[in-house]
């Protein structure tokens, strides 16, 4: 995925990890994307089932999950889920986003991030290089530990 834009406006996508234009289409709820045949963006609320859209995420530019609340983990279910699906647009984190759960939203799959209240760059440099290596396998398709050992190992 592309280099993040760090340092956009505020009010928009602060940081992207995605070499695509930005989706820009207004959003739509879970049961109304369901409802609609021309629904390009959606808005994941907690409490919806991001597995409705399962079968829509072929036509879906953007997904947004919210994050009303720092300590509402729901939505790293919500972006596993999609992602593990074989969802590959853009996956937006929203609302009270904060500078310690970063590196966890990416690895997650999450590729673009606007928080309410705009976040210290340099911290999020930071939190999004947190972890060099890692140990498990998730959405964001890093090689663990060890599958770098092994590979190692068989060179």
């Amino acid at each position: 995925m592309g280099k993040p834009d760090f340092g956009t406006s505020p009010d928009e996508v602060q940081f992207r990890f995605r070499d695509d234009e930005p989706a820009d289409h207004g959003t739509v709820t879970v049961d109304a994307c369901c409802d609609q045949t021309n629904a390009a963006a959606v808005r994941i609320e907690p409490g919806d089932d991001a597995r409705l859209l399962l079968p829509y995420l072929d036509r879906l530019a953007l997904v947004e999950v919210n994050f009303p609340s720092f300590g509402d983990g729901r939505g790293y279910s919500a972006a596993r889920i999609l992602r593990e699906a074989g969802y590959s647009g853009e996956l937006r984190a929203v609302g009270d986003v904060l500078i310690d759960q970063l590196s966890h939203m990416r690895r997650c799959g999450f590729d673009a991030f606007a928080p309410d209240r705009p976040l210290d760059e340099a911290d999020a440099r930071r939190a999004f290089a947190t972890w060099d290596n890692v140990y498990q396998r998730a959405a964001d398709g890093r090689k663990t530990i060890q599958e770098i050992r092994h590979g190692a190992d068989h060179e």
